[in-house]
């Protein structure tokens, strides 16, 4: 009886999300009847996910932690292509480049649930695992056997930890900038500065750590730019960060699917020796430096990143 009674919930759970996830679609009511700390942050994520550019669809499904909030954009029979977004960043961070990914591909981007975004936690995690296991509980409810996988910085190292622990197909993966995931980050002036960024509240200090991680903050859209602010008054930072660790030489090893990594040649985050470790370790790993781009490359060259992606993916696709 015990174990009809966990197959159920099993059931009754994964199915939540059927007919193309309609009855995932309901807001709840954190969103809808907001704190009002909470209701500025969602009006400015509203306002950037305006810049779309492309029809979209918001869920919110129901985990073990909480509710995660996931963007889908794209044909619905397009093939699946998950999105990671980087830290304090959540899925609008994909504003420059959604429209020319969703032409073939679907799209489902999730908002990190530790971190200012619209999904929202109601249980601790204990480990950093426990948090590359969450998202394989989304996966799961999406019913997503077989994708491609972008990660962005923090969300390249995410995406490094599923496409080790991962039981689905992931197709390709593409990192973008990742943080943490062959290399330490090299300390810097910038660096500070970045850090000093993320505890201030002060919006001159949160500018000069944009000016940092982007070659031109001037081309960042205004209303992101006043998302990251927001969240910057949140807790984005956690206890979690200390347990990213560069990948071991046996683990980038173990990696069989085609990875495509990009990096900015002003980026504070990687160097040319996350190149050498990708086209070295990986055994169908390439690299590539983004010339006038910055930590925030998708934003800086979102045209000549977009059609670097798509290449790829299309590569990958019609070698199957």
């Amino acid at each position: 009886m015990r174990y009809f009674k966990i197959l159920l919930m099993f059931a009754i759970f994964f199915s939540s999300c059927k007919d193309e996830f309609s009855d995932c679609t309901k807001t709840p009511d954190y969103i809808s009847s907001p704190s009002g700390e909470n209701k500025a942050y969602f009006e400015a994520y509203d306002k950037v996910l305006k810049q779309w550019g492309v029809a979209y669809k918001e869920l919110y499904i129901p985990t073990s932690h909480g509710f995660a909030h996931v963007v889908v954009s794209g044909p619905k029979k397009g093939v699946p292509l998950v999105l990671l977004h980087g830290m304090n960043a959540s899925s609008t961070m994909w504003y420059p480049n959604v429209k020319a990914l969703s032409e073939e591909y679907r799209i489902f981007a999730i908002d990190l649930i530790v971190e200012p975004g619209k999904s929202y936690q109601t249980a601790d995690f204990n480990n950093i695992e426990e948090i590359t296991a969450w998202y394989e509980e989304i996966l799961w409810a999406l019913k997503l056997d077989s994708f491609h996988l972008i990660g962005a910085s923090r969300g390249g190292w995410f995406a490094m930890d599923l496409a080790l622990k991962s039981k689905s197909d992931i197709k390709s993966m593409v990192l973008l900038s990742p943080a943490q995931t062959f290399m330490w980050i090299p300390p810097s002036l910038d660096i500070l500065k970045n850090i000093g960024g993320i505890f201030s509240s002060n919006k001159t200090q949160v500018e000069n750590t944009l000016k940092t991680m982007s070659s031109n903050v001037g081309n960042i859209n205004k209303s992101y730019r006043q998302q990251f602010y927001l969240s910057t008054e949140r807790d984005s930072l956690n206890k979690f960060m200390v347990q990213m660790t560069p990948f071991s030489k046996n683990d980038l090893q173990s990696v069989t699917m085609p990875v495509l990594v990009l990096i900015g040649d002003d980026d504070i985050i990687n160097s040319k020796k996350t190149i050498q470790q990708t086209e070295k370790l990986l055994s169908r790993g390439r690299g590539e430096i983004i010339p006038n781009a910055g930590h925030f490359l998708s934003v800086d060259q979102a045209t000549m990143v977009n059609d670097k992606i798509l290449k790829f993916l299309k590569h990958v696709d019609d070698s199957k």
